[in-house]
């Protein structure tokens, strides 16, 4: 089990780091937490929790306002154009174990997150303090660079700033310039536990809300046509950049595949009307399903954030 946040706070007095706290309520968005402490000064941070294809973990910690290219980033990190994804939510709990919207170079302080790289926004060091969520985001901290550094360096990482809007050009003569940050350990994640369930009869079912348990008798007979659709679908939906790439893909399958010369002699300046049609009616199902589970996924995320982290009651 990863740290709590009291004990984060307890090491860091320990440490002699200087830091101010701010209680508030939970919030998952820089921009929500900006009502609370914005008007305090010092940068606000946003904290974007990576994956490689060989499944390597990178934390990127950046002000509120640097822009933060992915394709750009991976590229200077020695991995080619898209070789960054968002982590998926489970990863979440297994390395940094921290709720969603909980991510910040202090989550590194559990030792499951001892191979995931960091790289820090050198903007920082251009603010008094930063704002950062000490393991929870029902609170905020306020810490300088050097006071970041200590920490980083009491857990035995050595704090790389980076310019995170740079552009350089990488080829055969110009190496990539972060490629040195790219961990040298992959992760793997445990697969996730198979739910055994008999075709016939009847499961009983337990959920734990907080402390208590409900138990709830679900049938098991035959799924319905609108359950299986949904078992084709993911469970979840952390991954933008790979949803927006299928729904691309399908679009331009469903093209390609209609415009043929047959169809533009039979079908002259129409065919664009008549392809716009096809496109709105087989892709409309797709699009309404695929946004309506990250609509849930989305939903439940907050859920289970809010449950996890209950801001304090004065």
């Amino acid at each position: 089990m990863g740290l709590s946040k009291e004990q984060l706070l307890a090491r860091l007095k320990e440490l002699q780091i200087d830091f101010s706290q701010y209680d508030h309520p939970v919030v998952l968005t820089v921009e929500a937490q900006a009502k609370y402490v914005g008007h305090l000064g010092g940068g606000l941070s946003k904290n974007l929790f990576l994956k490689d294809k060989k499944s390597r973990f990178y934390i990127v910690s950046a002000l509120a306002d640097t822009k933060v290219d992915l394709k750009v980033l991976s590229v200077r990190l020695g991995l080619g154009k898209g070789g960054l994804r968002m982590a998926p939510e489970e990863a979440l709990g297994e390395i940094l174990q921290v709720p969603l919207g909980c991510v910040t170079p202090l989550s590194l302080v559990n030792e499951s997150a001892c191979n995931v790289s960091l790289l820090l926004d050198q903007k920082f060091k251009s603010q008094e303090f930063c704002f950062f969520h000490p393991l929870s985001n029902d609170m905020s901290i306020s810490l300088t660079t050097n006071g970041l550094d200590k920490f980083l360096k009491s857990i035995k990482r050595d704090p790389s700033y980076v310019d995170l809007e740079a552009n350089p050009s990488v080829g055969k003569d110009q190496p990539p310039d972060l490629a040195s940050l790219v961990p040298s350990s992959s992760v793997v994640l445990p697969d996730p536990p198979e739910t055994a369930a008999s075709s016939k009869g009847r499961t009983e079912n337990t959920v734990s809300v907080g402390n208590k348990s409900t138990k709830s008798t679900v049938s098991t007979s035959k799924p319905s046509i609108n359950a299986k659709k949904t078992q084709d679908k993911p469970a979840n939906i952390t991954d933008v950049g790979k949803m927006v790439d299928d729904l691309l893909d399908s679009t331009s399958s469903l093209v390609l595949k209609e415009i043929t010369e047959e169809n533009i002699k039979e079908h002259g300046e129409e065919l664009g009307e008549l392809l716009s049609k096809k496109i709105k009616n087989q892709l409309a199902a797709e699009l309404h399903n695929t946004i309506m589970i990250f609509k849930n996924t989305a939903y439940t995320e907050g859920f289970h954030a809010g449950m996890h982290c209950h801001p304090k009651r004065s």
